[in-house]
């Protein structure tokens, strides 16, 4: 591993742990070279998945991407970054067990809106609001008055005939 202090390709592993719940493991290297320290992530290699964009445009699937668009989407809300990157994670790894290797961004738009929805419902609603190009408030009051009927079903009456 190349040091990033002074480019010296010999380096020893000092510690080794697993990392993000078993699915990366964490390095602490020493430079045999400069003495300088560093930490390496290692990661089983995923198979890559192209996202269908709207407009058509294909484009390799980005969780850093994802996750700032929810991150941008639970501001000032209680869900913390831990849980956005567990989510994130699991959408990832459901990404990777589809026999297809491209899919339409509103399937992964469609992933995250059922999380956010056990969540939070303001994050919901800011997410939805950009996922699907919402033009007015009109969308809105479409959003929150679905999100109250699944909620509070009307009631089933029996009729006698």
């Amino acid at each position: 591993m190349q040091c990033p202090h002074c480019q010296h390709h010999n380096s020893r592993v000092l510690e080794s742990r697993s990392s993000e719940g078993g699915q990366s493991i964490r390095r602490r290297r020493e430079c045999l070279e400069c003495k300088h320290r560093f930490t390496t992530y290692e990661r089983l290699e995923l198979l890559p998945v192209t996202v269908i964009k709207q407009d058509g445009e294909r484009q390799a699937f980005d969780r850093s991407k994802l996750l700032q668009g929810m991150v941008r989407a639970c501001e000032k809300t209680d869900i913390n970054f831990q849980r956005l990157e567990h989510i994130v994670e699991e959408i990832e790894a459901n990404l990777q067990q589809q026999p297809k290797r491209e899919i339409h961004s509103e399937a992964i738009g469609q992933m995250v809106l059922q999380y956010l929805r056990q969540e939070s419902e303001v994050a919901y609603i800011r997410f939805a609001s950009v996922y699907g190009r919402f033009q007015g408030i009109a969308d809105f009051v479409d959003t929150l008055e679905q999100l109250q009927r699944e909620q509070h079903p009307e009631p089933q009456y029996l009729t006698m005939s």
